[in-house]
């Protein structure tokens, strides 16, 4: 995989992401390995929010190690051709479902961070994905659980990171 300036990063509509963003861009500069989970300085992932808009709801995972509703997600692995493609397929893995599709635009939001060490960050790159209409979903390994949230309900269940992904994966549906 590779990443340069306009192959993935670029967040137009959400400027007061800029240093964020530059803070990624520096970060690979330094760490050649910066996409992958070997890289202990901190590394990208890719997640997607999985959104059904008709419905007003989100998809939610119960993560099984940190036991906090988030959205799908994970590390980039060496078949996936950008972080667009490593979103959806953590998106689709962790879901169970068929037929997602990438919200056009590229990443909605970028969030940063600390995780347990052996590595101290993860710098993650958020997409939001569209779930068809009755979309059945299946619990993964990776998952306790996995549930449907209204948009109302979100901020009730899960911490802020998730709540700024969905008003930014909203606002550009």
């Amino acid at each position: 995989m590779t990443l340069h300036d306009d192959a993935g990063l670029v967040l137009k509509e959400y400027g007061d992401q800029e240093e964020l963003r530059q803070v990624y861009l520096d970060h690979l500069a330094a760490h050649p390995d910066g996409l992958w989970k070997a890289c202990t300085a901190g590394h990208l992932t890719a997640s997607a929010l999985v959104v059904d808009p008709e419905r007003g709801r989100v998809l939610l995972t119960l993560h099984r190690k940190l036991r906090m509703w988030l959205q799908m997600g994970g590390h980039c692995e060496p078949g996936d051709a950008t972080l667009a493609a490593a979103a959806l397929r953590e998106a689709t893995e962790e879901s169970g479902i068929a037929g997602l599709t990438l919200v056009p635009g590229g990443p909605v939001r970028l969030d940063r961070h600390a995780i347990p060490a052996p590595c101290h960050w993860h710098l993650d790159v958020q997409y939001a994905v569209l779930a068809e209409p009755g979309a059945v979903h299946e619990i993964s390994d990776e998952s306790l659980d996995l549930r449907w949230f209204a948009y109302d309900e979100v901020a009730g269940v899960a911490d802020a990171s998730v709540v700024r992904l969905l008003e930014a994966a909203r606002a550009r549906l």
